[in-house]
């Protein structure tokens, strides 16, 4: 949960509730972080990791990552858990499985999260690691970007990659609009603001463009991947997990994205 959910949550629903943000995975069955009836809450933070598994945070050379350190990098977990898959169905030779989560670091799965742990050892997820962005070498997490941009009354959803241009990437942000509103060039400057003023100016976006929807996965997550394929020209994989696959044909051969 974004820090302004805690917000919302505390401020108009009960100000004495446990409000435990979680994060799993379908295939695990359970959560690599979670609440705790015992600890306290922090607002935007996960209280903690669960039981019975090894969890930690690896940067770019497999070196685990103290917890209040302040950086960011994949979450993994260093051992086998209680829940762990044997393998997936119709991958007798174990390479699918081997593909998703055991590439990355040897032996070590690798979930897929760009995360950070906190002083308080809770977790803070910013975004899948396929999806983050890396201006100027600069890794950003696409949740960093979201919870401002979706604070704009105008903004229903919003979707965001890196481009590869001029041998660098540059960050893309495309908008859904609530019915009625048009991207002019005043509210690209506001979106542009928002940003800059709650972030860096590493994570203001390059573009900003009006999309008429946004694809999903037909369990609700938005797929910066497969946009992030389409805007480059490739081959879009497992279309068939899309809601609307359709959607994705408002990103492809833009032409804003060709200057």
């Amino acid at each position: 949960l974004a820090p302004e959910s805690f917000d919302y949550v505390y401020r108009e629903i009960k100000a004495d509730l446990l409000l435990a943000s979680i994060s799993g995975g379908t295939d695990i069955l359970s959560c690599f972080a979670l609440g705790s009836p015992i600890l306290p809450v922090y607002r935007g933070e996960l209280q903690c990791r669960g039981l019975g598994m090894a969890v930690a945070v690896y940067d770019d050379d497999g070196r685990p990552i103290p917890a209040g350190r302040g950086e960011r990098g994949e979450l993994v977990c260093t051992a086998p858990f209680p829940a762990m898959p044997v393998g997936f169905w119709s991958d007798p030779d174990g390479s699918k499985y081997h593909a998703a989560y055991f590439d990355r670091f040897a032996n070590i799965w690798c979930h897929g999260d760009f995360v950070e742990l906190t002083v308080s050892e809770g977790m803070i997820i910013y975004g899948r690691s396929d999806a983050v962005l890396n201006p100027g070498g600069v890794r950003i997490g696409t949740a960093e970007i979201y919870r401002q941009v979706e604070q704009l009354p105008e903004v229903v959803e919003s979707l965001v990659i890196g481009q590869e241009w001029q041998h660098d990437v540059r960050v893309v942000l495309f908008v859904k609009l609530r019915e009625g509103a048009s991207l002019d060039q005043a509210l690209i400057d506001r979106i542009k603001q928002q940003v800059r003023q709650n972030t860096t100016p590493r994570h203001v976006p390059a573009r900003v463009l009006q999309v008429a929807d946004i694809p999903r996965t037909k369990s609700g997550k938005i797929v910066e991947l497969a946009v992030r394929h389409v805007v480059h020209g490739r081959a879009v994989k497992n279309v068939e997990a899309l809601a609307n696959p359709e959607a994705l044909e408002f990103f492809r051969n833009r032409a804003e994205l060709q200057s």
